[in-house]
């Protein structure tokens, strides 16, 4: 009888490992890069997990722009802490993110909210495939913005990424997750959210966004959730690839990109439409990205003063990144970034050619790395005026 015993309790507790270790991954997968485990705290009956991980980004900048002076930008760009774990049992999982840097916060204006609070969500895992999230993250929106930026090959994403993508909101994710190591898989994800981004409390809502995102791997699934960090630093062993599209509606919405931006002086309707293309084989990275948002009559104009207005950045943009990983740990990545304002707001603000050149050495992986990055920018005007501009730029990344 004893023996009996010690045989159930002996395999509830290699389950509850098991379930530990699966929701590790998962949680990378949504949407974090896990660099390790963190530091981990486990209550003795075992009903109780909680991790604490932090990141930090400190950059220096020269900036030589053509219509001001030469300058020095120095900051830290992230500073932020992150507790997740389960609490009851391991399918119930919590993920809480807090941003501490100045430009993570945003200034602090009389009836805004002071942003610190990133991720508040619980998701219910019920088994491998299926992922129910209740709370605030990241949408499942384009794949550079879903990857952390600590897991970045450059030292920011896209101009495109920062114009077109979707990013954090609250609302009911549910996520249909079928990777497979060396078989043709996919993951279907899925979001209803306010669609006012992040904590948003000015006002009630009557406006809700609607988001899906198909992920296939044709070639079976990344080493590592390999498709969470950028640059091959798994050196894959046969080429992998991932193709992903997604689909947001955000109904009545009342910023200039939807979820980030400004507040509009009227509601609009947006479209956006977003395409990834991801590509590793040893030590090579291949990545390209196409955006597109629409929105009819996409100008709004402040009642109290005409000459004030507010616009939806509608249009769309292309990306292309290439880079290859050398044994020593240093990687080369060079990027490629069109942007093309819609004919609505084309006299609002300028074409846009990006070209930026970066060197990285990894020390561990990306949670502790040294980059380098040289990037210029060629802005066309609609008056057939142009202008330049490019930063020079060092940063250190820092995390657990």
């Amino acid at each position: 009888m004893n023996k009996y015993i010690i045989g159930i309790l002996f395999l509830a507790l290699s389950q509850i490992a098991i379930a530990q270790d699966n929701n590790d991954i998962k949680l990378s997968a949504l949407p974090y890069y896990s660099y390790g485990k963190g530091l981990g705290i486990t209550s003795p009956d075992s009903i109780f997990k909680l991790n604490i991980r932090f990141r930090m980004q400190n950059r220096l900048t020269y900036l030589n722009n053509d219509e001001e002076d030469d300058g020095y930008e120095a900051m830290i760009r992230r500073m932020r802490l992150r507790f997740d774990g389960y609490v009851g049992d391991p399918s119930i999982i919590y993920v809480v993110q807090l941003s501490f840097s100045p430009n993570d916060v945003g200034a602090i204006e009389d009836g805004d909210n002071l942003n610190i609070i990133r991720d508040a969500i619980v998701f219910y895992r019920p088994n491998e495939h299926w992922n129910i999230g209740f709370g605030q993250t990241k949408l499942p929106g384009n794949r550079q913005r879903i990857n952390s930026s600590g897991a970045l090959q450059l030292t920011d994403r896209s101009i495109n990424n920062a114009r077109f993508n979707i990013d954090r909101d609250f609302g009911l994710q549910v996520y249909y997750l079928n990777e497979l190591e060396d078989k043709l898989s996919y993951n279907i994800k899925t979001a209803i959210s306010t669609g006012e981004g992040r904590n948003w409390t000015k006002e009630p809502d009557n406006g809700l966004a609607f988001t899906g995102r198909l992920e296939l791997f044709p070639f079976g699934s990344f080493k590592s959730n390999g498709t969470l960090f950028e640059g091959d630093l798994k050196r894959e062993d046969t080429p992998k690839l991932m193709l992903s599209g997604v689909y947001h509606y955000n109904n009545n919405a009342r910023r200039t990109r939807g979820t980030i931006g400004e507040d509009l002086f009227e509601k609009r309707d947006m479209q956006s439409v977003l395409l990834d293309a991801i590509v590793k084989y040893n030590g090579w990275a291949f990545q390209t990205a196409y955006m597109n948002r629409i929105s009819d009559d996409p100008i709004t104009v402040n009642p109290d003063d005409m000459s004030e207005s507010r616009y939806v950045f509608t249009g769309s943009g292309f990306d292309t990144q290439l880079s290859y990983m050398f044994l020593s740990n240093y990687e080369l990545v060079g990027r490629y970034s069109y942007q093309e304002p819609h004919k609505d707001i084309e006299a609002l603000t300028p074409q846009t050619n990006q070209y930026s050149l970066g060197v990285t050495k990894y020390i561990w992986e990306h949670a502790l790395k040294l980059q380098a990055e040289i990037t210029n920018s060629e802005y066309s005007y609609i008056d057939s005026s142009t202008s330049n501009d490019w930063y020079l730029r060092f940063q250190v990344e820092i995390g657990i």
